[in-house]
C-alpha cells in the first residue's frame, strides 16, 4: 500500500481557504498529480485543504471523502513557564532541551503540560482514525506494526495539514509527533509518500519514501512558500521568529 499525504495550497487562514498563489500552486499540484495511481482520496474538512482537493479532483473527475480527524492538528497546551495558551509545534529549542521527554516516543505524552491538557485526546482521535481506515484497507494495527490482513498495493491521497500530517506519521513510525513537528516543515501543496513494507509475512511496517516534496513547484519556477518555516538567521526581521 501507498499512501500520499498532500498539504494544502499557501493558506489565506483569515478566510480558511487559498491564496492567489495557493491556487496555482494546486493547479500545478494537479499536473503532477494526472498521471498518479490514486485508488482513494481522503480529505480535511477545512477550507484550504477542501480547495486544494477540489482543484485537483475536478482536474482527474474524481471525488473523495472527508474526515474530521484529518483536520489540522489544534489541541493547545498550557505552557509551564509562561502559563499562556500554546500550540504543541512551536516550541524554541532551549524549551525542547528543558524538556526532553518532548523527544521521547512514549514519554512525550506523560508530560504535566501534555498529560493535563486536550492533545492526549486529540491525539487519540487522530491514531483511532488513521487506524480504523487503515484497517478497511487491509492493515490492521497491532502493537508497533500492522497485521497484513489483506496486503495490496492501493495507492490512498490525503489532502489535509501539516501538523495532521505529523501526527499520523508519528503514528506509523512510533515516534513523538512534537520532535517531528519540530524538526520537519512540508511546504505548501507538498506531497509525502509511505510505503508499507511487508518483510514478514503477514506483518507490515511503514517507511517513508520522500517528505515534502515540491517538484511541480521547481519545475514550473513557482516559489516555494515560507509558510511553516521560521527565520534561516536570527538577524533577519522579514522572516518569521
Amino acid at each position: 500500500m501507498r499512501l500520499l499525504f498532500v498539504r494544502h495550497g499557501d493558506p489565506d487562514y483569515e478566510n480558511d481557504t487559498l491564496t492567489e498563489k495557493g491556487v496555482r500552486e494546486a493547479e500545478l499540484l494537479a499536473d503532477r498529480l494526472a498521471s498518479e495511481k490514486m485508488d482513494y482520496i481522503y480529505l480535511s474538512p477545512l477550507g484550504r485543504a477542501q480547495k486544494t482537493g477540489k482543484i485537483v479532483m475536478e482536474r482527474l473527475n474524481r471525488t473523495g471523502k472527508t474526515f474530521a480527524w484529518l483536520r489540522e492538528f489544534a489541541a493547545f497546551i498550557t505552557h509551564p513557564d509562561s502559563g499562556k495558551t500554546h500550540i504543541i509545534w512551536d516550541f524554541m529549542p532551549s524549551f525542547m532541551e528543558k524538556y526532553l521527554g518532548l523527544y521521547s516516543p512514549t514519554q512525550w505524552l506523560d508530560l504535566p503540560f501534555i498529560r493535563n491538557s486536550d492533545v492526549p485526546r486529540e491525539y487519540g482521535a487522530v491514531c483511532d482514525g488513521i487506524d480504523a481506515l487503515l484497517a478497511e484497507h487491509g492493515y490492521r494495527r497491532k502493537g508497533t506494526y500492522y497485521a497484513a490482513e489483506k496486503p495490496n498495493r492501493d495507492t490512498l491521497v490525503f489532502f489535509c495539514h501539516f501538523g495532521a500530517t505529523a501526527v499520523i506519521l508519528s503514528h506509523l513510525f512510533n515516534q513523538s509527533p512534537v520532535a517531528m513537528m519540530q524538526h520537519l516543515s512540508a511546504p505548501t501543496t507538498s506531497v509525502t509518500t509511505v510505503y508499507t513494507e511487508e518483510r514478514e509475512e503477514g506483518i507490515a511496517s511503514f517507511r517513508c519514501m520522500s517528505y515534502g516534496d515540491i517538484s511541480h513547484l521547481y519545475i514550473a519556477k513557482e516559489p516555494v512558500s515560507f509558510s511553516g518555516r521560521f527565520c534561516e538567521t536570527f538577524d533577519d526581521p522579514t522572516e518569521r521568529h
